[in-house]
């Protein structure tokens, strides 16, 4: 954990319990203490069945016979793609298998194939969960906000470029957009020295491609890396995206901003199915996981259900009306202490 979130723990351990009894603040972070423990067998069983089911998948899509059973497989390979992705995120943040040896190999391995340099995405994601429910006009970690005093006063350039960033073109091509660009190549070209990590990233996957290309031709290329990368890159994405991009959620001043706040108020639980949950690694339990970091994926839900104080976040989904309304919450405003689109931000200006 970052020396940012340590003092924003602090500042929220400063908040008392309610009148009625209801913890808040610090006395819910503490709540979940109890869950930030981790089970080494099931940390194991899961990242290692995970890791072995989607190297089977791969294999299918290399080697199937015919078209069609590669696509088979390759679809098949994308949710675990994601999957893999939670478990690595969760030994980042040193929810699981920390002191492994072994866990640390095979996590570099995956970074590497996956265009997640540990350097890079480390300090954009603790940024992010220092940050999270903050006004921002650069994303680092995380999409940009504006409120709409500031869209009004923005050059023409910062509209445009605040609007590409947020476009859903932009988070449904996440593996170009996101992975590729932000996470890898952008901090290798502002610091070499310090993003070295990236550059192997960049060479791992590119290299992969090329004796994938090399030894079976483009459509083992395409079934094992490309279309599988693409599609699990844009649910991680647009999971990543609409979990601080939604109606009702709250954007606070730097003065009201706190760690328990930013988590309840400014990221989201995600209603899930069961199978989606499984693929997602239980990431839609979000406010939880802002709360406290050091929670495996698999006791999310266990926390949820033994606090209270939890079972009652603000909520979205993958339904379509929920995919449309998180891309139209564009900007805050905060006169009216909502998320607005475009369109309506304009309207409201000029009545």
């Amino acid at each position: 954990m970052s020396a940012t979130q340590h003092d924003a723990l602090r500042q929220a351990a400063d908040s008392p319990e309610t009148s009625a009894g209801v913890r808040i603040g610090g006395d819910v972070i503490k709540a979940t203490r109890a869950f930030a423990v981790e089970n080494v067998t099931k940390s194991w069983w899961l990242v290692g069945s995970t890791f072995l089911m989607l190297a089977g998948a791969l294999a299918g899509a290399a080697l199937a016979p015919a078209w069609p059973l590669q696509l088979m497989f390759s679809l098949l390979a994308a949710p675990l793609l994601v999957r893999a992705f939670i478990t690595y995120h969760d030994y980042m943040h040193g929810a699981i298998l920390s002191g492994s040896r072994v866990a640390w190999i095979l996590f570099r391995i995956y970074a590497a194939l996956a265009l997640t340099p540990p350097r890079s995405w480390k300090k954009s994601h603790n940024y992010h969960h220092g940050h999270v429910g903050q006004i921002s006009t650069v994303s680092i970690g995380a999409f940009p906000i504006m409120t709409t005093q500031m869209w009004g006063k923005a050059p023409w350039t910062t509209r445009a470029s605040y609007r590409i960033e947020r476009h859903p073109l932009t988070v449904l091509s996440g593996y170009l957009t996101i992975f590729f660009l932000s996470i890898c190549l952008v901090p290798l070209v502002k610091n070499p020295k310090r993003h070295w990590d990236s550059l192997l990233t960049i060479l791992g996957h590119i290299g992969l491609l090329a004796v994938l290309w090399s030894f079976g031709g483009f459509s083992v290329a395409f079934f094992v890396v490309l279309l599988p990368m693409s599609i699990a890159s844009a649910l991680g994405s647009y999971l990543f995206f609409a979990q601080h991009s939604f109606k009702r959620m709250h954007i606070m001043s730097r003065d009201a901003w706190n760690y328990y706040r930013a988590a309840m108020e400014s990221s989201s639980y995600m209603r899930l199915n069961k199978l989606m949950q499984w693929v997602t690694g239980n990431i839609g339990y979000h406010h939880i996981h802002h709360l406290n970091v050091r929670i495996p994926f698999y006791r999310l839900p266990e926390a949820m259900a033994a606090i209270p104080e939890l079972q009652s976040p603000v909520t979205t989904s993958l339904s379509l009306r929920d995919i449309s309304d998180c891309f139209r919450c564009s900007l805050w405003d905060e006169d009216r202490q909502r998320m607005v689109s475009y369109r309506e931000a304009s309207r409201l200006s000029a009545a």
